[in-house]
């Protein structure tokens, strides 16, 4: 960097120092390459990863794998890792590298000016990039709406036998009662993952989509699932399995006149501390912030866009608007542990 440095000075006496440092930093952020380890399914990414090096010339260069499987290689690898970012769903991930001291801070005051604060490190380790709604899907036809209020109304024993939902193993279920342990404390969310371990129909079993998949084959009548699964069944090709499923079920937003909202999660990145093309890194998640990437996200994965002024799309907005619950993220991260104990003792397997 020094001998280009001097080569750009002994070429450009006419250029100020100033000048050229700022064309130096801008070559440097667009070129080169960026290495990533993402636990998002390629399929989901691969359009913003391709939208970036289209605009910028950087290459990228993506390593797929299990979230804990990837944190634990970046721990193993240390200072010797390849990887520049880290990109992951779910806060209590990305919380869980920031401890285990795989990323590095980074100050961008382009992303501290697109993120909403509870979505992002308040010390800059991890960003949030795409918004999901983890929320109960209804039978259409066996479910009045009107039945359904609030999350800790799930509960109750009128929905005996009737609610599918995944392994408490799953971190998405993990944050849910971490949610609830900020609200109403340990033992009162104890209570409540008690009663919907009695209210389940079967045992917890395969991922989101195979709660919607239960629901509409009649196994249960409320599925606890993530939105943007539900948005890719839906956009499946017509008369898919897949897309029948779907149909067959409406998401309900709780909480909505009770205390909370509706329980979001994000999907996000941060730069690893090991990272040898840093400026390519932040580079790239700034543009996953930015307007382009974001109008991906809601167009192509179904999430909300993390940045203000980004419309959602059709499919998404035909769900309607709902109130967010607007705790700050990092508050539900902190309670995951907590949470897995309480899975432990409450039977939900």
């Amino acid at each position: 960097m020094k001998a280009f440095l001097g080569r750009i000075l002994f070429f450009a006496a006419g250029f100020s120092v100033a000048g050229v440092l700022a064309v130096a930093a801008a070559a440097d952020r667009t070129a080169g390459e960026v290495n990533i380890y993402s636990y998002r399914q390629e399929v989901l990414i691969r359009p913003l990863l391709d939208a970036f090096t289209q605009k910028t010339g950087i290459k990228v260069n993506l390593v797929s794998g299990k979230a804990d499987a990837l944190l634990e290689r970046l721990k193993a690898e240390g200072a010797n890792s390849p990887a520049d970012v880290l990109l992951t769903a779910d806060v209590g991930r990305l919380v869980r590298a920031k401890a285990a001291g795989v990323l590095q801070a980074v100050q961008s005051s382009e992303l501290e000016q697109a993120i909403p604060a509870r979505y992002r490190d308040d010390e800059g380790f991890w960003y949030g990039l795409s918004v999901r709604a983890r929320v109960p899907f209804y039978a259409v036809g066996r479910v009045d709406p009107a039945e359904l209020s609030t999350y800790e109304a799930l509960a109750d024993p009128k929905w005996r036998g009737r609610i599918c939902v995944r392994s408490s193993s799953n971190v998405y279920n993990q944050s849910l009662l971490a949610a609830m342990i900020a609200r109403h404390g340990p033992e009162k969310a104890e209570a409540w993952a008690r009663g919907i371990v009695a209210n389940m129909a079967r045992r917890p079993q395969g991922g989101d989509r195979d709660q919607i998949k239960a629901v509409a084959a009649g196994e249960c009548d409320i599925a606890i699932a993530n939105t943007y699964y539900y948005g890719r069944m839906l956009a499946a090709e017509a008369g898919s399995a897949e897309r029948k499923a779907a149909e067959a079920v409406k998401p309900f937003w709780p909480n909505q006149q009770a205390a909370g909202g509706v329980h979001v999660n994000i999907s996000g990145a941060g730069v690893t501390v090991s990272a040898r093309n840093k400026a390519q890194a932040i580079a790239l998640i700034e543009f996953l912030a930015g307007p382009e990437a974001q109008a991906l996200y809601a167009g192509e994965v179904f999430e909300y866009p993390v940045r203000a002024g980004v419309a959602v799309s059709d499919l998404v907005a035909a769900w309607g608007p709902f109130k967010a619950d607007d705790t700050p993220l990092s508050v539900f991260a902190k309670y995951q542990r907590d949470a897995v104990m309480i899975f432990d003792r409450a039977g939900w397997r």
